[in-house]
């Protein structure tokens, strides 16, 4: 006789409740980001010092990406990643998947008329559940995305799931540094100058005071190496940038 497994109403009602909680988080998550679409490249070149397309250049090199390969950008946002490779490797094929419509117009608008489009592809999609088969790339990777989602190792099954055997998932992400001055003057630079580029620039208090919330919040690198781990990456290993502040996390598929 097989085992009878019993589910407490309690256990039910939690569950949903999770649920919920993840549906209002990307709700609020899509919305914020259609709010600052039109100027978040902008913004995001004063916060990062100018320094974001080097880590993103670092990322892409880490993917291994083959001659003929196939890279998802998770998260794709304005299109960053996907255009910078696209011309960093010209011959792949290059897909962006992002939940916000509104954010992909925009990369959409700034790979118009460009050379080389039938092999860029954008798609909206969420990064819990990815629109795309099992194996069905060479490459996976994903920019400042994880603190947005409401469940990290999901998002990393979802990367997992979708890249072939022996390829790797690349993540860039900003951690807060743990040793002192660093993270004293981290809080300074986050709470103060991040939220003041972005109420002058970015004209949304609410969604620049979100940001130095989201990082603070976040796991450290070592948590995130666990999560990767636990969907089955292996050969874990993650880069500091910036004074300990961005992490790039690699991990490949068995």
């Amino acid at each position: 006789m097989g085992e009878v497994v019993t589910t407490s109403v309690g256990d039910l009602s939690a569950g949903l409740e999770t649920q919920r909680d993840a549906r209002h988080q990307k709700t609020a998550i899509r919305e914020l980001f259609t709010r600052i679409a039109a100027r978040y490249d902008r913004v995001n070149r004063l916060i990062s010092l100018g320094q974001d397309r080097r880590w993103r250049k670092e990322a892409l090199a880490l993917t291994a990406l083959p001659p003929d390969g196939t890279l998802l950008d998770v998260a794709t946002g304005t299109g960053d990643v996907a255009l910078l490779a696209r011309q960093l490797y010209p011959g792949r094929r290059i897909v962006g998947v992002d939940l916000t419509p509104a954010m992909l117009a925009l990369a959409r608008r700034k790979s118009a008329g460009a050379e080389g489009d039938a092999r860029l592809h954008w798609s909206v999609g969420d990064g819990l559940a990815l629109p795309f088969p099992d194996n069905a790339c060479d490459a996976v990777i994903s920019a400042f995305m994880l603190r947005n989602v409401p469940d990290v190792t999901q998002a990393f099954a979802e990367q997992t799931r979708v890249v072939r055997h022996g390829g790797r998932v690349v993540c860039l992400e900003m951690t807060w540094p743990r040793r002192f001055p660093m993270s004293w003057l981290f809080k300074g630079y986050f709470f103060g100058w991040a939220q003041l580029v972005g109420r002058v620039l970015g004209g949304d208090s609410e969604a620049y005071e979100y940001l130095p919330r989201s990082v603070r919040g976040f796991s450290s690198p070592e948590t995130v190496a666990q999560q990767m781990r636990a969907v089955g990456l292996k050969d874990i290993s993650w880069q500091l940038r910036m004074w300990d502040t961005v992490a790039i996390y690699v991990g490949q598929k068995e």
